[in-house]
């Protein structure tokens, strides 16, 4: 007997082992296991006319701060926060990760590429280490070794290459990291071949062989870069043109000058904005198939209303403001009045799970939690309460499960195609361990900026104090610099120094909270 079970629109969150089970009154059977992998190029491709404008528009934003064996940074978490924002403003369906290791990060760009088509927009932005060897770009994962190179890294120029076989109407890399040479690194990758596709941006947040720099503020941490680009990121124009006027906006600030200015590298030969209206064919199963492995990566469980023996009712809500980091909420609904005083706290949360908890906002006790764990996620709520008549505290505990939230549905755990650490060759079946593509010219104009502030310097750790006066040529990196020049008398709060009309001193802050109701 044949039997057939079709799944009307597949998504990564259908990867695994199926088994057929028959049974009547007497006996029961089960067939052989079958294993399904869904990857790029599963999902059967439309067929499209000419492309004018968007089919689509996807972006991957990583942040990585929590270095295990590199300097901690400060400023990703609110640049990615700011950026995700202001692209879903512009219609982008936006992923945003956070504190990525390699295996992690080579998924996550996996899963990107999946939601790429023929016309589709595609932007990535990554704040984090980095650096640039012979005109490669390598993004560092928060678990890459004292000494890493090039197999402990992701190549931003082989994902441009997995990216372009999408035939992808534009490619914009926004790269917020250092570009200093690694001298750990003496491999030279083979320069691999591209077509001549004219849909290529890079917006590059400091000059080659030169340090990003983060701004350290009581509030929040800011990166130079994303201080002006959310100035101008959702303005109706070319790319190209609107990331001149950002370099421009940084060349009139004394606080960048000599130090960090954005370099901008282009091939786009049309007016190609991100502001540009998406025109998504109705009938194309690749559309909806792209939007449902987006969904799917950005479920967040219901809300679980928890029933204490003691009487006592509570609320766990939902909310996510990354894709990877879910904030758990904890309301008391009911309590008996012969209970005093009454909170709830959660526990026991998986050790692959990183957990903070952080200030009390009203009667709501929030959680961060990252999500990268292997099963369905469990933790357990632990009621605290004392009785009027009664000076010792009682505690209750309940588990609980949410199944898999968020981007654990996809398993960025789990190895994707095999690593190979032979950077030295074209052929390399590492996928991102390709080579850049050779077409850029070399001419491109940078503009320095500059002013009166403390800089961090997200590669080295140090914090400088700059006088207006001080001004160094753009490529000198930071650990020649003489420590004279730098010397202050009286140490410069960096929240007053960028100039009110230039910087947008909003403070950081999450938005309200969604899937979380109260009765």
């Amino acid at each position: 007997i044949n039997f057939l079970y079709g799944i009307p629109c597949v998504t990564t969150a259908h990867r695994g082992q199926y088994k057929c089970k028959m049974f009547n009154f007497y006996h029961e059977a089960w067939s052989h296991t079958a294993t399904v992998t869904i990857g790029p190029g599963s999902i059967t491709e439309a067929s499209w006319e000419e492309i004018d404008r968007a089919t689509g528009k996807v972006a991957l934003l990583i942040g990585n701060m929590n270095y295990l064996y590199h300097t901690q940074l400060c400023a990703p978490i609110a640049d990615v926060h700011e950026l995700t924002n202001l692209l879903r403003q512009m219609d982008f369906k936006v992923v945003s990760l956070l504190d990525l290791n390699w295996q992690e990060m080579h998924s996550a760009v996996t899963e990107f590429l999946m939601l790429l088509d023929k016309g589709v927009y595609g932007l990535l932005y990554f704040a984090g280490h980095g650096y640039e060897n012979y005109g490669n770009s390598f993004m560092v994962p928060i678990d890459a070794p004292n000494s890493y190179t090039s197999e402990h890294c992701l190549c931003v120029q082989n994902i441009l290459t997995r990216m372009q076989e999408k035939e992808t109407g534009l490619n914009v890399f926004l790269l917020d990291m250092c570009r200093k040479r690694n001298p750990n690194d003496d491999l030279i990758v083979q320069p691999g071949l591209l077509k001549v596709t004219a849909n290529i941006v890079y917006g590059y947040a400091t000059c080659v062989d030169a340090e990003a720099y983060e701004v350290k503020r009581e509030d929040v941490s800011n990166g130079i870069f994303i201080n002006f680009l959310k100035q101008r990121v959702c303005e109706d124009e070319k790319v190209t043109v609107m990331l001149d006027r950002v370099a421009e906006d940084m060349g009139r600030c004394v606080i960048t000058r000599g130090r960090q200015a954005l370099e901008l590298r282009s091939n786009l030969s049309e007016r190609r904005s991100l502001t540009d209206q998406i025109q998504a064919a109705e009938c194309s199963a690749s559309y909806s198939a792209r939007n449902l492995q987006w969904a799917v990566a950005h479920v967040l469980p219901k809300s679980h209303y928890l029933k204490f023996d003691c009487g006592v009712t509570v609320q766990l809500g939902f909310a996510a403001e990354f894709s990877n980091i879910m904030v758990i909420y904890t309301r008391i609904l009911e309590k008996p009045k012969e209970i005093v005083s009454c909170s709830a706290q959660l526990t026991d949360f998986p050790q692959v799970c990183y957990t903070q908890k952080i200030q009390t906002l009203m009667t709501f006790t929030p959680c961060y939690m990252f999500l990268w764990q292997d099963g369905e996620l469990t933790f357990t709520v632990c009621l605290h309460y004392t009785y009027s008549n009664m000076d010792e505290e009682v505690q209750e505990r309940q588990p609980v499960t949410v199944g898999k939230p968020l981007v654990s549905k996809l398993n960025l755990h789990e190895p994707r195609p095999p690593r190979a650490c032979s950077a030295s060759s074209s052929l390399s079946p590492d996928p991102f361990n390709l080579a850049e593509c050779s077409y850029f010219g070399e001419g491109f104009t940078s503009v320095e900026s500059a002013s009166n502030t403390s800089l961090y310097d997200a590669q080295t750790g140090r914090e400088s104090s700059i006088t207006p006066t001080a001004s160094r040529s753009a490529n000198i990196p930071e650990e020649t610099d003489s420590p004279e020049v730098f010397d202050t008398t009286k140490s410069i709060v960096a929240s007053k120094s960028l100039p009110h009309s230039q910087i947008n001193d909003t403070n950081y802050k999450f938005s309200d909270m969604y899937n979380f109701h109260s009765y």
